[in-house]
C-alpha cells in the first residue's frame, strides 16, 4: 500500500511512503506523513515520480520480510535509474535486523528503526538523527495524515507487548506494553471526528490491556466511556482483544449503541499442550464456555479469531483438536497462518516438528472447514436492512457502492456491494441503509433503501 497526498507544487520534493504490514504500522506511517507535510514536503503515489521513497517495513515473521525485501529491492532499482532519487528504510524489521539489511541493500540513503518515526523530515534531509531505544508513541496532538477511506480511520492505543507468547517476536521488536493516555486518545477522536471521520477503531498488540501499565483498572472501559460521548463518531470499534481481558465491565459497555458488537480474539489454538507450549492461557474448552458467555451477553455479536497451525509439537491428536473447535466455535471469520520459528522467541529453540507443506496442509483443511460456517454466517443476513458505512463511490452518477456492516473490520473482513435503483439520488451520507440481497463466503450485496 502507497499512502499519498497531493503535494504543494511543482518545486517540492516528493515522497513515497510505502507501508507495509500491520494497521498498527499503518498509522506510524501516517505520523510521517503529517511529520513530512509540516516539513514542507509533497507526496506522490507512484515511487517512479517520487524524490525520496520511504519503505515502513514489518519484521514480524518471515514472509513479512520477504515482501519487505521486495519493497526495497524495488526502491533500490529505481535508484539506479534515476541515482538523484533517496530510498530510506524504516520500522521493524530495520530494528530486528539493522545490520543483515545494510549489507544486502547498501544502495539504501538512511536507516530507521521504531524510535524516531517523529525526526523522519531530518532522517530525510541527511540530518543525523540518534535512534532512541524506546519505541515511537504518538500522541493526540502528533501530526498525522489519514491515508484510509474518509469514513475511517485507525487509533492506535498503545505500543508493545508483555504478554511473551512463545512465538511472537514483537515484545523484542517494540518492548513492553505501553499505553497512551485516555485524554490523548480521546483528543485524536475528537479530532477525527471533525475531519468527518465516522468509524474509529482501536488498535494495539494487546488493547484490551490498555492502561494496565498506568495503573488503570478496567482502562479499556474507560476509555471506551469518554469515546462514545464524543460527537460524530457514529462506530467504535476496538481490535486484538486477548480473551483474558473480556471482564465483565468490558462485555457490559459493548452494549453501548456506538460500540461495534465485533470481537477480534486471538486464540492461536485449542490443544492444551500445544497451547502451554505456546505460553497460551486459554484452551478449547474454556474458549468455547467464553464465546457462550459472549453470544448471550451480545446478541448478534460477530466474532473473528487467528490460528495458528504446524507449532511444535502440534501431533495429529492436537491438530484433529483444533479443527473439532473451529467447528464448535463458529467464527464469523477466521484467519489462519502457518508457525514461523523467529529468531528470539522460545520457540525457535524448539524443534519443528511439522514439515513446511503439512503445515500448508493443515491451513488450508482449517480454512475449508471454516467456510460454510462464514458463508451461514453471511447468509443469515439475507433480507436484512442494514447500516452500511460507504467506503467507496463508483459507476454512472454514483450507481455503485462498497462499504462494511458493524459486523465486518476494515482491511480483513469482507464488504458488501450496494446497488443504486437507475432513479435513485447519487449517495451522499457516509452510512446508508442496504437491504441484503445476497451472500458469498466473504462479502455480501445488497440494494440501496431510501
Amino acid at each position: 500500500m502507497t499512502a499519498h497526498a497531493r503535494g504543494r507544487d511543482a518545486r517540492t520534493k516528493k515522497v513515497a511512503l510505502i507501508s507495509l504490514g500491520c494497521a498498527k504500522n499503518l498509522v506510524d506511517s501516517e505520523v510521517m506523513l503529517g511529520v513530512l507535510k509540516r516539513s514542507g514536503f509533497g507526496f506522490s503515489g507512484r515511487p517512479e515520480d517520487a524524490d525520496v521513497i520511504i519503505v515502513n517495513t514489518c519484521g514480524f515473521i518471515r514472509p513479512a520480510r520477504e515482501e519487505a525485501d521486495r519493497a526495497l529491492r524495488k526502491a533500490v532499482r529505481l535508484k539506479r535509474d534515476d541515482p538523484r532519487k533517496k530510498v530510506v528504510g524504516a520500522g521493524c524489521y530495520v530494528k530486528r535486523d539493522g545490520i543483515g539489511l545494510k549489507a544486502r541493500f547498501p544502495e539504501v540513503d538512511a536507516w530507521t528503526g521504531v524510535g524516531a518515526f517523529d525526526r523522519i523530515a531530518d532522517i530525510v534531509r541527511g540530518r543525523p538523527v540518534r535512534e532512541p531505544a524506546r519505541t515511537f508513541l504518538y500522541s493526540g496532538s502528533s501530526p498525522r495524515l489519514v491515508s484510509t477511506p474518509a469514513t475511517w480511520a485507525y487509533v492506535k492505543v498503545s505500543e508493545g507487548c508483555s504478554r511473551g507468547c512463545a512465538f511472537c517476536s514483537i515484545p523484542s521488536i517494540k518492548g513492553p506494553y505501553v499505553s497512551r493516555s485516555v485524554s490523548s486518545v480521546v483528543r485524536e477522536v475528537e479530532r477525527l471526528a471533525e475531519l468527518g471521520v465516522k468509524e474509529i477503531d482501536l488498535v494495539s498488540h494487546d488493547t484490551t490491556a490498555f492502561g494496565r501499565d498506568r495503573g488503570l483498572r478496567h482502562g479499556l472501559v474507560r476509555l471506551l466511556e469518554r469515546l462514545v460521548r464524543v460527537e460524530g463518531i457514529e462506530w467504535i470499534r476496538f481490535l486484538y482483544g486477548y480473551p483474558e481481558g473480556l471482564s465483565d465491565p468490558l462485555l457490559a459497555i459493548m452494549a453501548e449503541p456506538k460500540i461495534c458488537r465485533y470481537l477480534d480474539l486471538p486464540f492461536q489454538h485449542a490443544d492444551p499442550s500445544v497451547l502451554k507450549a505456546m505460553k497460551r492461557g486459554t484452551d478449547g474448552a474454556r474458549a468455547l464456555r467464553l464465546l457462550d458467555k459472549v453470544r448471550e451477553r451480545l446478541p448478534g455479536v460477530a466474532l473473528r479469531s487467528s490460528l495458528i497451525v504446524g507449532f511444535p509439537g502440534e501431533n495429529k491428536r492436537a491438530f484433529a483438536t483444533l479443527l473439532r473447535f473451529v467447528r464448535e466455535a463458529r467464527f464469523d471469520h477466521l484467519g489462519v497462518f502457518c508457525f514461523s520459528p523467529e529468531k528470539g522467541t522460545p520457540a525457535f529453540r524448539l524443534p519443528d516438528t511439522v514439515p513446511p507443506a503439512e503445515k500448508e496442509a493443515r491451513r488450508r483443511e482449517v480454512m475449508a472447514a471454516q467456510v460454510p460456517i462464514s458463508l451461514a454466517s453471511n447468509r443469515s443476513h439475507v433480507g436484512e436492512i442494514l447500516d452500511v458505512l460507504v467506503e467507496s463511490v463508483s459507476g454512472r452518477r454514483g450507481s455503485k457502492l462498497v462499504g462494511r456492516t458493524r459486523f465486518q473490520a476494515p482491511e480483513v473482513d469482507g464488504l458488501v456491494r450496494v446497488s443504486v435503483p437507475p432513479d435513485g439520488r447519487p449517495c451522499a451520507a457516509p452510512l446508508v441503509k442496504a437491504e441484503i440481497l445476497s451472500a458469498g463466503v466473504h462479502d455480501l450485496r445488497g440494494r440501496l433503501v431510501p
